[in-house]
């Protein structure tokens, strides 16, 4: 019996359980065991939307996996050890392995500025946006800082202003929002912020998290009922702690093929992997994800057939952003994810954004039963010869 055991049902996770149990369902020598916190599935996409207080759909994984033969674990991992090939399960339940698939992913790094772990809330998880989502309904809240002004900070400022005019939003970070766009992407977008009433601090550093402030290097003080912690991520220590060969985030080194290259049995994929492309490192997304819980499973499949695995390829396409309810913008990208000259905005962005954060939940149930559906995505062409 070849076990394989998975940590994690994010994206990348239950990707990988449902093509492996699709590629394997006629083999009676492969038992394979999904291991996650909760029964509920995340839509990481739609967190923002949990914390301004709307109800999204209740997809619970178990249901999903039904008749698939996988094995699903409900509980926290509390350990691994890489020499005996065990993983522990709320320190309670030891589950052995013969293929480990790592994908605990990544959580806002709270723990890069004082006081933003004891003051700040975070989007890590349902459980802490619906936390957010009843503080923001409180009559006794009026402003909100939103430190982080990447991607999740902007979707988040707008959710919250556009559900909650009442309040007031400031966006706070190093950066300028939509930095990454192209210029006519970013001017929309700041349009939109503005319009919905978002006040933007660009080139704040955070030195401090208080419990009715942030502040400043510098000395300034930011003046916030509610602080939404949104810059920066960190991983999981377990890898780090099982003697896994590490980056300084703690993220899995891998090889071509997403394993790891201390430990080959074990592989990482999402946030919890640090996965080179020829164009650079691969940034945590949920359209990379994907590919890379599909890859590995593919890989391991290959390895059971006693063939070696492919090298791990990928190019954004790219990069669609909510402005609340009802705007949005898809800034479309290279391979290396820089900025192409065409993007949507408006309500056919808002359409195409939402096509896009609904997909993966019917994309798993079409893939039991064509697997193969799972192995297209742009490889990156000359970006990754």
């Amino acid at each position: 019996m070849h076990r394989i055991v998975i940590l994690g049902a994010g994206y990348a996770g239950v990707m990988s359980a449902v093509i492996t149990a699709a590629r394997t369902k006629r083999r009676d020598d492969v038992r394979i065991t999904l291991v996650n916190a909760t029964e509920r599935f995340t839509e990481r996409l739609r967190l923002h939307q949990t914390a301004s207080g709307q109800e999204v759909a209740d997809l619970r994984i178990p249901e999903l996996l039904k008749d698939t033969g996988v094995e699903f674990v409900r509980g926290w991992v509390t350990g691994i050890d890489a020499a005996a090939h065990t993983v522990r399960v709320d320190d309670e339940q030891v589950l052995e392995y013969d293929t480990l698939v790592y994908a605990l992913g990544g959580v806002a790094d709270t723990a890069a500025v004082p006081g933003a772990d004891d003051h700040a809330y975070t989007l890590n998880s349902r459980q802490e946006a619906e936390l957010l989502a009843r503080r923001l309904a409180d009559a006794g809240t009026r402003t909100v800082a939103v430190c982080g002004s990447g991607l999740t900070g902007v979707e988040a400022a707008a959710e919250i202003a556009e559900q909650h005019p009442e309040l007031g939003v400031v966006l706070l970070g190093r950066q300028e929002p939509g930095a990454t766009l192209g210029a006519k992407a970013k001017a929309y977008l700041d349009a939109s912020l503005e319009r919905l009433g978002v006040e933007v601090r660009s080139g704040a550093e955070i030195g401090k998290v208080l419990p009715d402030s942030v502040e400043l290097v510098g000395g300034e003080s930011v003046a916030a009922d509610v602080v939404l912690w949104t810059s920066g991520v960190r991983v999981s220590p377990l890898a780090a702690a099982a003697g896994l060969e590490v980056d300084g985030n703690g993220r899995i080194v891998t090889d071509a093929a997403l394993r790891s290259v201390s430990h080959p049995e074990i592989y990482a994929v999402g946030d919890a992997a640090l996965i080179r492309q020829g164009y650079g490192v691969l940034h945590g997304t949920c359209q990379s994800g994907m590919p890379t819980g599909v890859h590995a499973a593919e890989s391991i499949v290959r390895e059971l057939h006693g063939k070696q695995p492919k090298p791990f390829r990928f190019g954004y396409y790219h990069t669609p952003v909510s402005l609340g309810r009802h705007d949005a913008v898809v800034q479309f990208t290279r391979p290396d994810s820089s900025p192409r000259s065409f993007l949507l905005t408006g309500r056919r962005a808002v359409w195409y954004k939402e096509t896009v954060t609904s997909s993966p939940w019917p994309t798993y149930r079409r893939l039991m039963s064509v697997p193969g559906m799972g192995s297209v995505w742009p490889r990156g062409g000359r970006f990754n010869r």
